[in-house]
């Protein structure tokens, strides 16, 4: 039977092809536009990392398989986007799966033209001739990048018998800022990349046991998103008491024990886009008075800063609103001494807040997107998409830290997309708030709140 992959990618075509149309804007009659997948990664011997194409590319073309070229050529005879890729191979696939082939391209993807890759090269002086501008990805295919300048040099060489572009233009600058501002098919995406993610987190909380191992919690993660068709969007973090406090924690191999706190920062990703929620509770089902004091000045700030983020806002106000409540609440709770400003000022508050508390999230978990412009904050727009990710982590022997406070790491963190009016918490179908985190675990039905 004939592989129905391509049903699911054909019903985008149309948020693709619309894309397209506003690089081919951008790229003009005369120029042109070259975009190559990345390459497949070996991870060991005659096996490959499972294969996903960079964010750029995928938002273009919505294609997904290795070894293609995209181009956006406007006024070209053959159409204004063509598309390389593999031709279909029936011994091939049998062997690692099946392709498009260039049929296929013009059929599921909406190329104009396609053809073989191996005519990629064959074809690249008649795309280039007359064109006065390339614009090309810099740094995302090194082996791409260079090959096509080389040819373009040679080219040039030629003199008379070609005129290849005389301006290079980097187009991830171009199509990053495209992919900043959501539309609202991807903010769909998104919601659905953030149940699946909020899911996971619920069934973490329910499952969890003093005994368990990280390990364990984090398949009863990757369960669930499998569940639902989809994969990790990276490498989940589970992380309990003193392995709480490393930022990063990936080992997952420790064992969980009865008075832990458990951090778990994971997220599904769902036809290229990201989910990323973190959530910090207790192993045994029962926060602790000092868990629940420092846990409770995270809440406040994650609160706050939700409440921050507002179209017209400056994209540090975020992280300017969590600031000031974790320093607020660590001065009350004795873990810092003096005046608020001079504490921020002074950035002492860092041994127990040390990163920011908002990304980008979209296609890629750390998603693309400049914060300043001209060295200013840039303000917020609807169809923005950040996290909001305030925490505090107090390491055992910590200058100044109170020993019921030792080995105490927590973050907790939302997805949201910015509105005419304010934002959308796509990330609260998983509780937050203690009480509720308590009243679930103890097998009671609770309604998450933002």
């Amino acid at each position: 039977m004939r592989d129905q992959s391509h049903l699911r990618h054909q019903d985008r075509q149309a948020d693709h092809a619309a894309r397209r149309r506003r690089l081919a804007q951008v790229v003009g009659d005369d120029g042109v536009a070259l975009i190559a997948a990345t390459p497949e990664r070996n991870r060991n011997n005659d096996v490959d990392y499972p294969y996903r194409p960079n964010s750029d590319f995928r938002y273009l073309t919505g294609f997904s398989e290795p070894e293609a070229v995209a181009v956006i050529a406007p006024g070209f005879e053959e159409g204004d986007y063509l598309l390389f890729c593999r031709e279909r191979n029936v011994e091939q696939e049998i062997w690692v799966g099946r392709r498009a082939g260039p049929e296929g391209a013009m059929a599921w993807y909406g190329a104009d033209s396609a053809f073989d890759i191996e005519d990629f090269d064959n074809w690249l002086a008649k795309l280039l001739n007359g064109r006065r501008r390339l614009y090309l990805t810099l740094g995302t295919h090194k082996e791409f990048e260079h090959d096509v300048l080389r040819r373009m040099e040679k080219l040039r060489s030629q003199g008379r018998r070609a005129t290849p572009p005389n301006e290079i233009v980097a187009l991830d600058r171009i199509v990053q800022e495209m992919r900043l501002r959501k539309s609202g098919e991807e903010v769909a995406l998104m919601r659905q990349a953030a149940a699946t993610s909020a899911r996971a987190h619920v069934a973490a909380m329910q499952a969890v046991q003093p005994g368990m191992y990280e390990y364990q919690l984090a398949a009863v993660l990757h369960y669930e998103f499998e569940v639902d068709g989809m994969t990790w969007a990276y490498p989940s973090i589970v992380g309990a008491g003193e392995n709480a406090c490393v930022l990063h924690y990936i080992e997952n191999s420790a064992p969980m024990k009865d008075g832990d706190l458990v951090l778990i920062d994971a997220g599904a990703e769902y036809r290229g886009y990201a989910g990323d929620i973190t959530r910090t509770f207790p192993v045994n089902g029962r926060f602790s008075e000092a868990q629940r004091e420092l846990y409770d000045v995270v809440l406040a700030a994650n609160r706050a800063a939700i409440a921050a983020a507002r179209p017209g806002a400056p994209v540090n106000a975020v992280h300017q609103a969590a600031l000031h409540v974790l320093v607020d609440g660590l001065l009350k709770l004795g873990l810092l001494e003096g005046d608020a400003e001079d504490v921020i000022e002074t950035e002492s508050y860092q041994r127990f807040f040390m990163h920011g508390t908002s990304h980008w999230i979209g296609m890629d978990v750390h998603d693309v997107g400049d914060y300043k412009s001209d060295g200013e904050w840039r303000l917020l727009e609807p169809g923005m998409a950040l996290t909001v990710e305030p925490g505090l982590y107090v390491q055992a022997n910590s200058e100044g830290a109170p020993r019921r406070f030792w080995n105490t790491g927590i973050r907790i963190e939302d997805d949201i997309v910015i509105t005419d009016d304010g934002c959308e918490v796509l990330t609260s179908d998983v509780p937050k708030d203690a009480d509720e985190i308590e009243a679930l675990m103890a097998g009671e039905t609770v309604g998450a709140s933002a």
